[in-house]
């Protein structure tokens, strides 16, 4: 099952057409994104009869107007230097627990959208984006699948001179600029995937001449802290919430980890792909 985010209103995708959840389940669903989460159990059961392809009211669509999957998250949680090529090539070693920190929920945004750079300094982070559906505290490892609502794709895009400004670091600041915290293009529950641990994980960037450099080429499989575990051990101290991202770190080939460090600038586009799940698309101006 595929959810979006259409032009503000729920719907359920099928490759090239969606389908209004609130029309299609005769208002027993609010049109609202966001509410979907507070009644993810209720919801997914009756999505899950539902063909989309076939359906009279399904209708083609333009991906430019998909937005945010949970457009009004409680929280957003990062968890950093999560690969450990990552870890290497930030000069740092291998956390022994989640380095774990915010991005305010006012830096999300949908999966198509310009983004104004703040200063010269502002990196790329391709993210599996996890999404919470059923919530709670302290949630055992075999129920964390099912109080994950899906994944999705994030970029965690970071200015690095206001990250590392001051002792201690203000990592949430320098995350947490408008739109910086693009997600999308669709919600995607987790057994649509083969292997739902293992997913390939990549960015590219075009130059204003059109020039395309893959800058990082990963996959999830290399996580140290894996989604159930991090759901797990998050749980321990959070009360996640309905429609709560999480997420949950980069592989190597950020901007930071170059040797010369080499970061975004006006006029380039952002493409970030995760394998099942579909890109993301973020064009940068001075």
């Amino acid at each position: 099952m595929r959810i979006g985010n259409l032009a503000g209103r729920l719907v359920l995708v099928a490759e090239d057409r969606a389908l209004d959840v609130a029309g299609a389940s005769a208002g027993r669903f609010d049109p609202d994104p966001a509410a979907v989460y507070g009644v993810w159990d209720d919801f997914a059961a009756w999505a899950a009869t539902v063909d989309v392809a076939g359906h009279p009211e399904a209708v083609a669509f333009a991906p430019a107007d998909l937005g945010a999957p949970s457009p009004r998250p409680p929280q957003v949680i990062g968890v950093g230097l999560n690969y450990a090529d990552h870890a290497a090539e930030s000069g740092l070693p291998l956390p022994e627990v989640p380095v774990v920190f915010t991005k305010f929920p006012s830096s999300v945004a949908g999966p198509d959208v310009d983004v104004l750079l703040p200063g010269d300094t502002v990196d790329w982070e391709a993210e599996l984006v996890v999404v919470i559906g059923r919530g709670g505290r302290d949630i055992p490892r075999a129920e964390v699948r099912s109080r994950i609502a899906g994944y999705t794709v994030g970029q965690d895009l970071s200015e690095r001179t206001v990250q590392w400004q001051g002792t201690p670091a203000q990592f949430s600041m320098g995350k947490s600029y408008q739109n910086f915290a693009p997600t999308g293009p669709v919600l995607v529950t987790l057994d649509e995937f083969a292997d739902p641990d293992r997913l390939a994980v990549s960015t590219t960037i075009t130059a204003a001449d059109g020039t395309r450099t893959r800058v990082q080429d990963g996959s999830t499989d290399q996580l140290i802290f894996d989604v159930t575990d991090l759901v797990a051990r998050l749980s321990q101290t959070l009360e996640l919430l309905p429609g709560d991202l999480v997420f949950t770190g980069t592989p190597p080939g950020v901007g930071m980890g170059m040797d010369p460090k080499r970061y975004l600038r006006d006029g380039e586009t952002l493409t970030t792909e995760i394998e099942g799940i579909g890109t993301i698309v973020q064009r940068f101006h001075a």
